[in-house]
């Protein structure tokens, strides 16, 4: 049911009340309510600044009829539904002639409670929930016509041609999602939008944390998203009102009614194929995988990039992620487990090519901007890979060392292939032992036997911080040693005294990096 101020107008609350302004828009839709105590326009649009939304307030503390004024007009700008000025002791003249002229210069009605009507904030707030969730009764159309299709199981052969029915004869759509966001099953009854867009708002919206029904909306269609349970499993349940037709209350209703037909309908939901094509290249089952991406037709070419990351579920990390699918080309692919994600990054075929940017690059520029959310954030990806046969085999490099990459490069919180790959075989040569450890392993030994073990560690630690976390920047190096620059290029020359080698050379440093990774290394596998 949908509540005008013209309706509110008529609650107890607001009885007495006058309508001073704005009666040529006391037919706009409110949808949810407030109360207003900022003190300037600024303040007030980050408070109250909603749409449709009806603003109560008594300008405690303002006496400047100018910044009332302001106030007005800055949530005029942002479509609020009306406001409330309450208990007025002189009535409508208390108010200001200049407050109701910018009142109806704007067009918003402004509503005047004198000190005589004894109605509180939470007296209007709970007529107007009131209103806006159950009407002025529940025995409406809606319930009644869908609960009618639904349950008319002499017609219908399955739960799906039934919701489909009450979906055409009630003006509303339905888009079941796995606990992944990927859509189950569909009811579109129109299309002004794609579910793509919708599922990018939801999860900036973060839906998934919010218990009850949560409105959104997507370009103009209104949508209504929670959380439901099939068979003990969770899901999510977006519901479209076409019309703007119904209120949040008669939508809840209306998700439950579904929820509860599912059950009488044995209804299963279908496998959520994208989450179990991620599982299988996990698993490294690349057959299951490669079944998989025929049933959803990917392009094996188009795989750019497979990641784990810890830390990027939040509203910002989503928000970020929604920004890269629309704006970069790219499509993402992902599972979460609490504040693990492991996820694909897909090359989209919409984006022309001549306004394509390198699709690797945008891989990397994600990341980086993921990583700027929390220092918490760690990301290991393997970014250009070879279809199938290279995602399963990035996974698998990502699963066996993602657990040690960190004692290798501390600093670091996005790795890469690169990283990953050097700490896979530092793995291997440990575990392994033997002469192709002690090859490595010795060339560190001049520091031991040239000088004393306090000197040998302080020369080890610089030539640690300079080659494996400052990219064999000195000056980065004096930063995470905390030492100056001077004294960084002191000992570097000492290094290269010991070695007897040029530590930057092209010839000494892969040897030097692997000798360097593996004592970071044993720190951690003994």
């Amino acid at each position: 049911m949908k509540v005008t101020v013209n309706d509110c107008l008529s609650l107890d609350a607001f009885t007495p009340s006058i309508l001073a302004a704005g009666r040529r828009n006391i037919e706009n839709r409110v949808r949810t309510v407030s109360v207003l105590d900022a003190p300037d326009a600024a303040k007030a649009v980050s408070e109250n600044g909603v749409k449709e939304q009806l603003v109560l307030t008594s300008f405690s503390g303002i006496t400047d009829d100018e910044k009332k004024c302001d106030i007005i007009k800055a949530l005029a700008k942002e479509g609020i539904a009306a406001m409330a000025v309450f208990h007025q002791k002189e009535g409508l003249t208390s108010v200001g002639n200049t407050v109701v002229e910018a009142a109806e210069q704007v067009g918003i009605p402004l509503i005047v409670v004198p000190s005589s009507n004894k109605a509180e904030y939470s007296d209007v707030i709970e007529q107007v929930m009131d209103k806006l969730l159950y009407g002025d009764n529940f025995k409406n159309s809606l319930i009644n016509n869908t609960i009618y299709h639904l349950l008319d199981f002499e017609k219908h052969s399955n739960f799906q041609s039934a919701l489909k029915e009450a979906a055409v004869s009630n003006e509303f759509q339905v888009v079941l999602l796995s606990k992944d966001f990927n859509p189950i099953l569909t009811v579109e009854t129109r299309q002004k939008t794609t579910i793509a867009d919708a599922i990018r708002l939801g999860k900036e919206r973060d839906v998934e944390k919010a218990g009850i029904y949560t409105f959104i909306d997507v370009n103009g269609v209104l949508t209504y998203w929670g959380p439901i349970l099939i068979n003990g499993e969770k899901f999510f349940l977006f519901i479209v009102d076409n019309e703007d037709n119904y209120s949040a209350g008669e939508i809840t209703k209306l998700a439950e009614i579904i929820e509860l037909a599912m059950g009488m309908w044995k209804y299963s939901p279908e496998r959520d194929v994208k989450a179990e094509f991620i599982k299988a290249l996990i698993r490294d089952n690349k057959s299951l995988a490669y079944s998989l991406k025929d049933e959803m037709n990917i392009i094996s070419d188009n795989i750019l990039s497979v990641f784990y990351a810890k830390g990027i579920e939040t509203t910002e990390g989503n928000e970020i992620i929604a920004d890269f699918e629309e704006n970069e080309g790219i499509e993402i692919m992902r599972i979460a487990e609490g504040e693990e994600t492991y996820g694909i990054i897909l090359k989209s075929d919409k984006k022309p090519v001549d306004e394509e940017v390198s699709p690797k690059s945008s891989c990397l520029k994600l990341f980086e901007k993921l990583k700027e959310g929390s220092k918490t954030v760690r990301i290991f990806h393997a970014t250009g890979i070879d279809g199938i046969e290279g995602a399963g085999d990035a996974f698998r490099l990502i699963g066996e060392t993602w657990t040690f990459v960190e004692s290798v490069f501390p600093y670091k919180r996005v790795f890469t292939k690169y990283e990953l790959a050097l700490v896979s075989n530092c793995i291997n040569l440990q575990v392994q032992g033997g002469y192709l450890k002690k090859n490595y392993m010795d060339l560190l030994e001049p520091f031991k036997k040239e000088m004393g073990e306090n000197k040998a560690k302080q020369l080890l630690e610089t030539l640690e911080t300079f080659v494996l976390d400052a990219g064999m920047n000195s000056s980065k190096t004096s930063v995470f040693m905390g030492i100056h620059t001077n004294t960084v290029q002191y000992r570097l020359k000492r290094i290269n005294e010991v070695l007897g080698a040029e530590i930057t050379g092209n010839r000494v440093i892969p040897g030097l990096t692997m000798a360097l990774a593996l004592k970071r290394l044993e720190r951690v596998v003994k």
